[in-house]
């Protein structure tokens, strides 16, 4: 009599199982970690429109601002637009002169300065994000939790 070969159906059933478990632990994994990216392109996206606007003002000579918006989880600087997801949260800090209605402002002035302040940016429980503007100088960077403000 000839052997046969193959799989039982044991065999199937606990490799199946066990793909089933490894596609399950896998895909959460996986949406946090594109999540946490959207996140972090935001944060770069944010620093990229704030030194933009900083250097529109000296090229052009003339106050540059970029919108902020708390409520609506964006921020702006003319055409160009970063928005958040909504379990992020933003705050502003900013001069009360140049804020307009519900939205923070941060202006650059043509000498390199700028009207100062910053924001928080929040992901859910994790730690923010502080982005701070010189008021003097205008420089935006980012502030880690080590440092002193």
């Amino acid at each position: 009599m000839a052997s046969q070969r193959g799989f039982t159906l044991v065999e199937i059933v606990a490799a199946v199982t066990l793909a089933a478990l490894l596609i399950g632990l896998a895909v959460p994994q996986g949406l946090s970690f594109y999540q946490s990216m959207q996140f972090r392109s935001g944060v770069r996206e944010t620093l990229a429109l704030l030194n933009a606007a900083r250097y529109a003002a000296v090229t052009k000579g003339r106050a540059q601002d970029v919108e902020i918006s708390p409520e609506s989880n964006w921020v702006r600087f003319g055409d160009d637009n970063v928005s958040f997801d909504d379990d992020v949260e933003i705050a502003v800090n900013s001069a009360k002169e140049v804020n307009r209605g519900r939205l923070g402002i941060i202006r650059f002035y043509p000498d390199g300065g700028s009207s100062g302040g910053g924001l928080e940016i929040r992901r859910r429980e994790n730690p923010p994000i502080q982005v701070n503007v010189d008021w003097l100088v205008g420089r935006v960077r980012l502030q880690s939790e080590n440092e002193d403000a």
